[in-house]
């Protein structure tokens, strides 16, 4: 199997974590996509995903599977022992509820920001945002505001049980360590008095998938092309 996507960055950080946690890393073959110059925006690249984005896994068939939730649940049903995305219908459910909200709230909140309330990615990417928002900085500081909003919620939620969707580490958890990742990079940090998001991230930071994949940072070039 192949994994194409780009170590550092939040959507292909989830995908690493999941690999490590269902213990598949070594059947994947990873394909580095240049990001910042857009290679994801390519007629090339879009043809295997059309939505051009990252990450996207390649099985042995051909098959090309696209977005984050498709491929975990994927990975997670291949030993039969869907740790990740629920075992019985109630985990199930929990555990697609908090992820779509962990998407929506988060990821999607902090992407708009990143790409349109900072200079996100750079110059390349410009000509393939909304035209109606590639001007729009106020538009993006909106949504770094219900960024924070979001973060505020799963500290709530984080205060009356151990993980995001019950009592255990799921993709949902991913999801939001993901989106703590990306926020970091958007310069959006964690607001004051959220002390179970904090301790919570602190505790899954150490966990043996977690640690050492997803901090594999952003490669030394993407960071000296982005001005760091």
């Amino acid at each position: 199997m192949k994994i194409y996507d780009r170590a550092g960055f939040p959507n292909p950080s989830r995908i690493r974590i999941v690999l490590a946690e269902k213990g598949v890393e070594s059947q994947i073959e990873f394909v580095s996509v240049d990001l910042i110059a857009a290679e994801h925006k390519q007629s090339a690249f879009l043809l295997k995903n059309v939505s051009g984005v990252v990450p996207i896994l390649e099985l042995d068939d051909g098959t090309f599977l696209a977005e984050c939730t498709a491929i975990t649940e994927y990975l997670d049903n291949l030993d039969g022992n869907p740790t990740l995305t629920g075992r019985t219908p109630l985990e199930k459910g929990l555990i697609h509820m908090m992820q779509k909200r962990a998407d929506n709230m988060l990821i999607d909140n902090i992407g708009i920001f990143f790409h349109h309330g900072t200079p996100g990615l750079g110059s390349a990417l410009e000509a393939h945002k909304s035209p109606e928002w590639a001007h729009r900085k106020e538009w993006g500081l909106r949504h770094r505001e219900l960024a924070i909003e979001g973060l505020r919620y799963f500290d709530d939620v984080l205060a009356t049980r151990p993980y995001v969707a019950g009592g255990t580490f799921s993709m949902a958890d991913i999801t939001v360590f993901a989106a703590l990742l990306f926020a970091g990079a958007a310069g959006i940090e964690i607001p004051d008095g959220c002390a179970a998001l904090k301790a919570w991230h602190a505790r899954v930071s150490e966990l043996p998938s977690v640690k050492n994949r997803s901090g594999q940072n952003l490669e030394a070039e993407d960071l000296r092309r982005l001005g760091f």
